[in-house]
């Protein structure tokens, strides 16, 4: 995974030490802007045009931010093409395709077929990946396809801090893949799939940010996000590296952001972007711990906007919720499988959650969003 699943939303930013003067909703897809702030309510008349999809929740790393490394949620499970044409069929706005979740995408052979059938559809498709299987076949494949934009995730720029996080010695094995894709697009002469590398900021690795965007530059990848940790808040025996500790938004210093100039200023120079999660930029996303008093999961538009699916069927409010509660089941908002979509989005379970959103009082998940990780 991502984060991880960490992230669902595009950044458009440019890569420039300056802060943007426009909002953040200027530079959101339009996916993200069907509904209007200021009218939200329980029930919503809009059907999601950003659909997230969890194509496997199988992985082949075992990564120490991730809880499906601790635990299990669901039943492992790949979605088969029968079940996934039962869940895009019941999103006939979908503008905008995820095609991940807890799991590595690239598991789901079906995968290649999946996004051409999307894009059939005109729908923009992204997946993110940790990049490992990624040979020759599959790029082949994934360029083929269609695939608008691939995200991978690189959780270090040294073999030792990557191993670390990522559970196995398997960056050299990411820097081959990456490199001979990115030639393959050129030959190809693809103008997609749009690749970016994705670290997740954290206390183990952050030092490494310079280097992780030479390592971009040298295979040849364009784009360099830092995306802000999700890790169990209120926990107080949250397994592996997924508690507060780890993090950097606590305590944002001038050491970390005196990193992030230097980086932005070496991105220009190196020809990349580096931008962040959330459509912001890198200060914006990592000083957002300062803002608590401003209550900032009222902001959120993800239960307007978005639907989160699960390979199992399962509705979910956003990808972030799995990483920030260990309520698992509290999460669920209904299946696809059993009922429709149409019934579900405004059935009691979605118009709690979003009554609960827009109070003093969200759920555990929603409590720290904004604050401590993924706005």
């Amino acid at each position: 995974m991502i984060d991880s699943l960490r992230t669902s939303n595009v950044s458009l930013l440019p890569a420039t030490p300056a802060f943007p003067t426009e909002s953040k909703a200027d530079y959101l897809p339009a996916a993200y802007r069907s509904v209007d702030p200021a009218t939200r309510a329980a029930m919503t008349e809009e059907q999601p045009h950003c659909v997230f999809i969890e194509v496997t929740n199988h992985c082949n790393l075992l990564c120490e931010t991730c809880p499906r490394t601790f635990t299990t949620y669901e039943e492992p499970k790949t979605l088969g093409w029968e079940n996934f044409l039962h869940i895009v069929d019941q999103f006939p706005n979908m503008e905008r395709a995820v095609l991940h979740g807890i799991g590595e995408p690239l598991i789901n052979k079906d995968l290649p077929r999946m996004i051409a059938h999307l894009k059939a559809r005109n729908v923009y498709v992204l997946f993110n990946t940790n990049a490992t299987l990624l040979n020759a076949d599959w790029s082949r494949q994934l360029i083929e396809s269609g695939l608008d934009e691939m995200r991978c995730s690189v959780d270090g720029a040294d073999p030792k801090t990557y191993a670390l996080i990522r559970g196995a010695p398997l960056l050299h094995k990411i820097v081959n893949n990456l490199s001979a894709f990115m030639a393959m697009q050129q030959e190809m002469g693809a103008a997609t799939p749009r690749t970016s590398l994705w670290m997740t900021g954290m206390r183990e690795n952050i030092e490494e940010l310079p280097d992780l965007l030479r390592l971009a530059a040298k295979m040849g990848v364009p784009e360099v996000y830092l995306q802000r940790m999700v890790y169990y808040h209120e926990a107080e025996t949250a397994p592996g590296l997924m508690d507060a500790g780890h993090g950097l938004f606590d305590d944002f210093d001038m050491q970390v952001e005196r990193l992030i100039v230097e980086c932005e200023v070496l991105a220009q120079e190196l020809g990349l972007h580096f931008k962040a999660a959330g459509a912001t930029n890198p200060h914006a996303s990592l000083e957002a711990s300062k803002q608590r008093d401003r209550k900032p999961w009222k902001a959120c538009m993800r239960p307007w906007t978005t639907a989160y699916i699960t390979a199992n069927g399962n509705a979910l409010p956003c990808c972030i919720s799995p990483f920030a509660t260990q309520d698992y089941d509290s999460l669920k908002l209904g299946n696809v499988f059993e009922q429709s979509f149409d019934e579900l989005w405004n059935d009691t379970r979605y118009q709690q959650w979003r009554e609960r959103l827009l109070s003093d009082n969200p759920h555990e998940a929603c409590a720290g969003c904004g604050v401590h990780w993924s706005l």
